[in-house]
C-alpha cells in the first residue's frame, strides 16, 4: 500500500504541475481506491479474535407475537442474506421453520466467507421493529421483537468429542415453502445431543445423510462455543457490563413508523436511510460495534440525502 500511496501522489503532483485534468482525473479516482482499501485493512485489523476468520452459523428466531414476529423474522433473514451477497460470501440454508400464517419461525445459515463471524458477531441479539402492521385491519402500530445468534464455525484442527451414545436422532417429513420436493420421504433430521441438551435440525436437503452431515456441523459448533467459552472464563473473568443476550435487552431498534431511523443501542450508530439498511447496508452498524471509529451521524445523513 505504501507503493500505490507513493504513486499516486507522483500521479497527483504531476497533474497539478501541468494542469492535465484526465490525470488528475486518474490520480483522484486511484487516491480514493486506495483510501477504501486502507479503511477495509483497519477494520480487518480489528478482527482479532481468536475466531474472527471463521465462517460461521448464523440463528434467527422470531420472538413471542405471531405471525408479525414471523414476519419480522423473514425480514431480517433477506437482510442478512443481502448483506452476505454485497460481501462477496456464500451461505447455505440449514433449517427454515415458516410460520403457521406468514414469515418464518425461525432459520439456521451457514455464512461462509473471510472473517465471517468477526463481522457478524456484532448482530448477536434482539432486533426490535416498529412499525403499522400490514397485518392489522385498524392500522395500530405493532412491536415484534427477533433474535439474532451467531457462532463460529468449529475448525477441522479442533478436537470435539461427540459420542454416538450421547445422541438422539430424530427423522421427519421437512415442511413448509420449498418443501414440496423434499417432504415426501422422512429426510429431515433432529438431533439431540443428550448430556448438554442441545438439539439441532436440518432439513434443507432431499438425502438424510446430507441434511445429518449438516446437523452434526451445527452441533459441532454449538459445542465447540461452549468450551470456548468456558476457556475464556477459566483466563479472565467476563466485563461486567456485558450484556446478556436476552428477551427483552434489544439491541437494535427500526422504526418504521411514525418516522423512519434504525439505530444501535450499543454504540448510537444510526441511520434514516431504513430501505438500504433492510436492503443489506448494515456496515454502519457492524463497523461501529467493532471499534472503527464514532457514528458521525451528520455526515452519515447528508451522505444518504446526496
Amino acid at each position: 500500500m505504501l507503493r500505490r500511496y507513493e504513486d499516486s501522489a507522483a500521479l497527483l503532483q504531476l497533474a497539478t504541475d501541468e494542469n492535465d485534468q484526465a490525470a488528475l482525473t486518474e490520480a483522484t479516482a486511484e487516491a480514493e481506491k486506495l483510501l477504501h482499501d486502507v479503511e477495509a485493512f483497519e477494520f480487518k485489523s480489528l478482527l482479532t479474535g481468536t475466531d474472527d476468520h471463521n465462517n460461521c452459523i448464523l440463528s434467527i428466531h422470531a420472538g413471542a407475537g405471531g405471525t408479525e414476529s414471523c414476519d419480522w423474522a423473514e425480514m431480517l433473514l433477506r437482510m442478512y442474506t443481502r448483506w452476505i451477497e454485497r460481501k462477496g460470501f456464500a451461505f447455505e440454508e440449514l433449517d427454515y421453520a415458516p410460520g403457521d400464517a406468514a414469515g418464518i419461525k425461525s432459520a439456521t445459515l451457514e455464512v461462509k466467507g473471510e472473517f465471517a463471524y468477526g463481522f457478524l458477531k456484532a448482530e448477536v441479539g434482539v432486533h426490535r421493529l416498529v412499525r403499522i402492521s400490514p397485518f392489522d385491519a385498524n392500522k395500530r402500530r405493532h412491536t415484534s421483537f427477533a433474535s439474532i445468534f451467531v457462532i463460529p464455525e468449529a475448525e477441522d484442527d479442533v478436537v470435539i468429542d461427540i459420542k454416538d451414545e450421547d445422541l438422539r436422532v430424530d427423522t421427519f417429513r421437512a415442511s413448509g415453502a420449498g418443501g414440496q420436493h423434499v417432504n415426501k420421504t422422512s429426510s429431515a433430521i433432529r438431533i439431540t445431543h443428550i448430556p448438554s441438551g442441545i438439539v439441532v435440525q436440518c432439513q434443507s436437503e432431499r438425502s438424510q445423510h446430507k441434511n445429518r452431515d449438516s446437523a452434526m456441523k451445527v452441533l459441532r459448533a454449538k459445542l465447540y462455543q461452549i468450551e470456548r467459552e468456558k476457556e475464556e472464563a477459566r483466563v479472565a473473568e467476563f466485563a461486567k457490563d456485558k450484556k446478556k443476550i436476552e428477551w427483552g435487552s434489544q439491541i437494535r431498534s427500526y422504526v418504521f413508523q411514525p418516522y423512519q431511523m434504525v439505530k444501535d443501542h450499543r454504540t448510537d450508530a444510526e441511520t434514516s436511510n431504513v430501505q438500504a439498511v433492510m436492503d443489506g447496508d448494515i456496515d454502519l452498524f457492524i463497523e461501529s460495534f467493532l471499534g472503527h471509529g464514532q457514528v458521525d451521524v451528520v455526515a452519515a445523513g447528508v451522505k444518504e440525502s446526496s
